[in-house]
């Protein structure tokens, strides 16, 4: 665990302690679970401290620069999902090596990228926290590159080890800088690092460059030529295997064996018993495990020693028994979890992608291609997304909506919908609400509507109530809202004549709510005093039973003597324009009958 520099920020537990009982903690990809044991503290009792320290809190993931990693490798699985079902058989593992590369191209970008923002800092914190992070991409690249030659090459026996060493000379490149430094200078034989130089090569395998920098010595040296020249031909001579040509697997095999003997026949003659560099070098091609051990400055990892020593002793190894080598040979094995536990290491990666909330949408379209248990998992996942914004909750709702994720459409909608009501934004409330298709909300939405129309004189939100369509139908009260407001506007366009119509059918058809008659009836005042006859006598006589129906339903107990003042005078009023437009009607319709 990193240490921190600062005194940490204490996080108050409510109550915990106070029980004097041991607490409990869990790391998480993100957070910090603590709880309450059922171990009760020994000894004396003590005043419960309920303050936690959280010690480290893992921030690295949500920087800018992994931020692009993740985008990119992001792109690269999604173009892999396009192309993989229409790609023929024979051709899909040669792209999956070359897609397998891109990631890690991608990768190493990213270190570059790190490395670079690491020397340009001014800051020594966030310097080492670049180091840290180059630190981490580094492993994953060295683990991807191997997972490439194990599970996607799959490279057969022959072609493995050749894989394993441009593995190992990818990630252990200072030999070459050793290499460079040493050929470049005034007398590179008398080097102090020549020895190193020329045992490191060997160790990877490359004798060719190895042969290269021994005739440097060979050349200073006259009365040692011929033992210089010994293992110049052991180096020469020493077989390695060809993917391409046509000798099989078993001739070569035959071929290497004569070619240990010969190395270990040199080592019982004592033929470089007069250099102990050369006898160190001949030791190593016969596989000597305690002479490659002594040279683990040079290997200086675990992968690396188990390579070389698979070079020379077992170079057609098959897939199946490297994780028995990798037991046998090493104190980390790795290979042994990557043969048993590699799918945990995916859900592990997996689960801090969700944990950061500005990842959450690449967690999709990778839980999209989990056909099992995907469906399952961006359910639960989808369930925890923070909906901060509207904007946010938009997106997560259309990814929703593509998958057919009726239930949880629902609840993102309700939510919102609950939210947008608290926060009195009755317009965005129906809005989610009618998404939702929640016909108890949409109902309390309108009558929130109807009771600002009451109290203000005037709606709001024209633009939703005018284009509410089929979605009115949602509830009676919506339906109710949509078809008053579209009153008032065929009223605002002088279509006096539709509004009249569409007002009584709201009453007659029991739409509207009986505590809102009132209102309905007064809004028909206007119409009824108009010079032209805009009700015929039998909507006059309907709108004249409206209100006596009014009138005679029982009174509501919680009105003044002013609100019955008011409503006394609305009702004359009422009844005198109603007396007046059915005398003006009787008369318009009897002359039109004449």
């Amino acid at each position: 665990m990193e240490e921190v520099d600062v005194e940490p920020s204490p996080t108050l537990i409510p109550s915990a302690g106070f029980h004097q009982r041991h607490l409990g903690f869990e790391w998480g990809p993100g957070d910090l679970l603590v709880y309450e044991t059922n171990y009760k503290l020994q000894g004396p009792r003590s005043a419960g401290s309920p303050f936690v320290h959280i010690v480290w809190k893992d921030e690295d993931i949500c920087s800018p620069i992994l931020r692009k990693l993740f985008n990119e490798s992001h792109l690269i699985f999604v173009g892999l999902q396009k192309i993989k079902e229409d790609m023929p058989s024979k051709n899909k593992k040669s792209q999956f090596v070359s897609i397998s590369k891109n990631y890690r191209s991608v990768i190493r970008a990213c270190m570059e990228e790190l490395q670079q923002n690491a020397v340009s800092t001014q800051e020594g914190s966030l310097a080492s926290q670049y180091g840290d992070q180059v630190s981490i991409l580094l492993a994953i690249e060295l683990i991807w590159n191997l997972c490439e030659v194990l599970f996607i090459d799959a490279a057969p026996a022959g072609s493995l080890l050749l894989h394993l060493l441009d593995w190992v000379r990818l990630h252990k490149s200072d030999v070459d800088a050793r290499a460079r430094e040493v050929l470049q200078s005034d007398s590179p034989a008398h080097h102090q690092s020549y020895w190193d130089v020329v045992i490191s090569l060997v160790l990877q395998g490359r004798v060719d460059e190895a042969r290269q920098v021994l005739s440097k010595q060979a050349s200073l040296r006259a009365e040692s030529s011929s033992v210089f020249k010994r293992m110049d031909v052991l180096l020469h001579t020493m077989p390695i295997f060809n993917p391409t040509g046509t000798q099989t697997l078993t001739e070569f095999d035959v071929k290497w064996r004569h070619w240990h003997e010969e190395c270990d026949r040199c080592l019982q003659d004592n033929t470089f018993a007069s250099n102990r560099h050369l006898e160190t070098i001949c030791k190593i091609l016969v596989g000597d495990e305690d002479t490659i051990l002594e040279q683990k400055e040079l290997l200086s990892t675990w992968y690396h020693f188990l390579v070389t020593r698979l070079l020379f002793t077992h170079p057609t190894i098959k897939p199946p028994d490297l994780h028995y080598y990798a037991q046998v040979h090493t104190t980390s094995p790795i290979l042994l979890s990557l043969r048993y536990c590699y799918k945990q290491c995916i859900y592990h990666t997996c689960v801090c992608v969700c944990v950061c909330v500005s990842l959450w949408q690449l967690a999709v379209d990778y839980f999209d291609h989990c056909p099992e248990f995907g469906r399952v998992y961006l359910e639960l996942q989808i369930e925890r997304v923070p909906l901060d914004t509207e904007r946010k909750a938009i997106k997560v709702l259309r990814i929703c909506e593509d998958r057919q994720m009726s239930e949880q459409v629902r609840s993102i909608c309700k939510i919102m919908a609950k939210r947008a009501l608290r926060n009195n934004r009755l317009g965005s409330a129906l809005s989610w609400s009618i998404r939702a298709k929640d016909a108890a909300f949409a109902t309390l939405i309108s009558e929130r509507f109807l009771q600002d129309y009451c109290n203000k004189g005037s709606f709001t939100d024209l633009d939703l109530l005018d284009n509410l369509g089929p979605a009115m139908l949602l509830s009676d009260r919506l339906t109710f809202l949509g078809k008053y407001r579209e009153f008032h506007r065929l009223y605002g366009e002088n279509r006096f004549s539709e509004a009249a119509k569409l007002l009584l059918s709201l009453m007659t058809a029991k739409i509207a709510p009986r505590s809102l008659w009132m209102t309905l009836l007064t809004d028909a005042l206007p119409l009824l005093e108009q010079k032209e006859v805009i009700f015929s006598v039998d909507q006059t006589y309907e709108l004249m039973s409206c209100l006596e129906e009014l009138n005679s339903g029982t009174k509501d107990s919680s009105q003044t003597d002013q609100d019955e003042d008011i409503e006394s005078t609305k009702t004359e009023l009422l009844r005198l324009a109603l007396a007046r437009n059915l005398a003006m009607a009787i008369v318009k319709e009897g002359t039109i009958e004449t």
